[in-house]
């Protein structure tokens, strides 16, 4: 008899089971930091509840991509995310059709979070995430689930010669039985916990692995549909995918030993849910930040009518990466170093900006912080 290692070869697949007393604490840790976060979202204006969502969402995008080591432009998920909710931001820039592809899937998924989840709704997800009908180099079927033309679907890792086989996914013959079973159970009102219904999805979706690519995507977008119900909104201020980029390395290995494991995944839930509590924590940091800039603008709004001036700023108070020179601030606003040099210098008399103490070769400048 054939040894059957995988958790979806198991007799009784997909009757997925876990124990309740090791999840009650956690479960109500964070259904009381959901509860708090929604409160003290509520309780700001629209303008900040948008730039926060607006933070969380650019966030989710680019880390649920960078998971799988796809780099995308955080200024073009940025617009391209403003464009769609309707949200008016400066220095709006051009968003490529990858960009626009992920970001409508993980809008379908957060702002439409009460619809059927169907297979034609999978079928735009996939094409939304690959409009070329490509996957790197690779040509990949688009919209459809995958035909194993070339053999086995296999999850590895390793140089070429040397690859580790991980996981190896239900043969695509069984692909349309086990996405009927999973709808059935998605689409259902039986009372599963909305977070453990959350980890659930994700763990059995991920299983299936149902495409030739973009499964772990699809399955984080899953995620963030069922943490909007649980929460009773379309605004999300919390990111999961950021956390599991974070935590990628136990996501990984949490997932290779649940999918080769039992049936009882209460191990996976314990991971994913105290996964969800450090992001619902993380989104502290996202709030500071928010409130910082509108008091950052509150204080120099009059102060500032220079465009070159009021983008750069709005870089730094996002996150600038590196050193600030003359020579950068010039290439970003496609204009002369003398010029970038004499909007800086207006600020440092301003008392906006400062020369970095640390020094080096070249100058660099940092904002002085709000007292």
């Amino acid at each position: 008899m054939k040894f059957k290692p995988y958790i979806h070869q198991k007799e009784n697949w997909p009757k997925l089971e876990w124990k309740d007393e090791p999840l009650i604490n956690l479960i109500s840790e964070v259904r009381n930091l959901q509860g708090k976060i929604v409160g003290k979202m509520e309780a700001l204006g629209i303008d900040l509840r948008n730039e926060a969502m607006l933070e969380t969402l650019t966030l989710d995008v680019l880390k649920s991509t960078e998971i799988e080591g796809e780099i995308l432009d955080e200024e073009q998920i940025r617009s391209s995310l403003a464009k769609r909710l309707g949200i008016q931001i400066e220095n709006s820039v051009y968003s490529e059709r990858n960009v626009d592809g992920v970001v409508d899937m993980l809008l379908d998924a957060t702002q439409n979070y009460k619809e059927t989840l169907t297979i034609e709704r999978f079928f735009n997800w996939h094409y939304s995430v690959f409009p070329t009908g490509r996957s790197g180099m690779h040509k990949i079927t688009a919209g459809n689930w995958r035909k194993d033309a070339t053999g086995p679907m296999y999850v590895i890792s390793g140089a070429m010669g040397k690859e580790k086989v991980h996981f190896e996914a239900p043969n695509a013959d069984l692909i349309e039985k086990e996405i009927e079973s999973f709808l059935n159970w998605f689409n259902s009102e039986e009372k599963t916990e909305p977070v453990i219904k959350a980890g659930i999805a994700h763990l059995w979706f991920i299983t299936i692995h149902p495409f030739e690519d973009g499964n772990g995507r699809i399955s984080r977008a899953l995620t963030d549909m069922l943490l909007a119900r649980a929460d009773g909104i379309t605004q999300r201020y919390y990111s999961m995918s950021s956390q599991i980029r974070l935590e990628r390395k136990a996501y990984y290995d949490i997932l290779e030993k649940t999918q080769q494991g039992s049936l009882d995944v209460t191990n996976w839930l314990i991971w994913f849910l105290n996964c969800l509590l450090n992001a619902l924590k993380s989104s502290e940091i996202i709030l500071s930040k928010v409130l910082y800039k509108h008091k950052f603008w509150n204080k120099y709004a009059t102060d500032i009518q220079n465009k070159r001036q009021k983008k750069m700023l709005n870089k730094l108070l996002d996150g600038f990466i590196g050193k600030l020179t003359t020579s950068k601030w010039a290439k970003i606003n496609k204009c002369s170093q003398d010029t970038a040099l004499r909007d800086i210098q207006n600020l440092v008399e301003k008392g906006i900006m400062q020369k970095e103490k640390a020094g080096g070769r070249s100058t660099n400048y940092e904002l002085i912080g709000l007292e």
